[in-house]
């Protein structure tokens, strides 16, 4: 790789973190003088987006937690795919899956995994009314408190929502498994930068993606 890590590190914060195209991207680094195509921006966010991701200090699991579960349709190549999510109280993601099927089995996948990937159980669970949630739940963690109920899961519907900027920008995802490497990077990310709601004044928000900034820096080998 003949340019920097820096330069590197810089495209794939770019592409992930803002809903910028690839052509954007190119476009911009070009403004700072660096010429690169958006292939190689491709390129670079498919090698080192995931490693930067699997780098980023997770979230401590708590037993306090409420865990947020939603599914939302993803259309690739003219066929439906459910893109199955998971959030805390503070809408931090959890878990992400993409999955052909909306039934039990699809809601019992996503609760195994965020069991084994969490170490513990949560406070409880807040659903949709959708009742595979129901049945998983009652087959996993009978114990767990489950609240179903539409307006009570705002908090995980609301996070489908800057995917689906991406989407537009991006011209719908081409394969499930090209959906499934984006987001588990996009909603690393998006865990890093985006403070909990309850630090949203200005002078938080500022702190807190000072300190977003310094740990990407690390991560990518970038810091001075």
């Amino acid at each position: 790789h003949r340019f920097p890590p820096s330069v590197i590190a810089h495209a794939v914060w770019l592409y992930f973190r803002f809903p910028l195209s690839l052509r954007m991207v190119e476009e911009m680094l070009l403004q700072r003088g660096i010429v690169v195509s958006y292939e190689t921006i491709r390129y670079w966010a498919m090698k080192f987006g995931p490693d930067y991701a699997g780098r980023l200090r997770r979230k401590a699991p708590s037993p306090n937690d409420v865990w947020h579960l939603d599914e939302v349709v993803v259309t690739i190549g003219g066929r439906k795919y459910w893109l199955w999510r998971a959030v805390d109280q503070d809408g931090y993601v959890l878990d992400e899956i993409v999955q052909t099927r909306r039934n039990t089995k699809a809601a019992r996948r996503l609760l195994s995994r965020l069991m084994k990937n969490q170490g513990c159980l949560p406070k409880r669970i807040v659903t949709d009314k959708l009742r595979s949630y129901g049945a998983a739940r009652r087959q996993l963690m009978p114990t767990v408190e489950h609240r179903s109920h539409k307006g009570l899961n705002n908090r995980a519907e609301n996070s489908h929502l800057p995917l689906r900027k991406r989407e537009r920008v991006m011209q719908r995802f081409r394969a499930p498994g090209a959906l499934q490497r984006f987001v588990s990077v996009f909603s690393a990310g998006r865990n890093l930068f985006v403070p909990a709601p309850s630090k949203r004044s200005a002078i938080a928000i500022h702190l807190h993606r000072l300190a977003a900034m310094a740990h990407w820096k690390v991560v990518t080998g970038t810091a001075a």
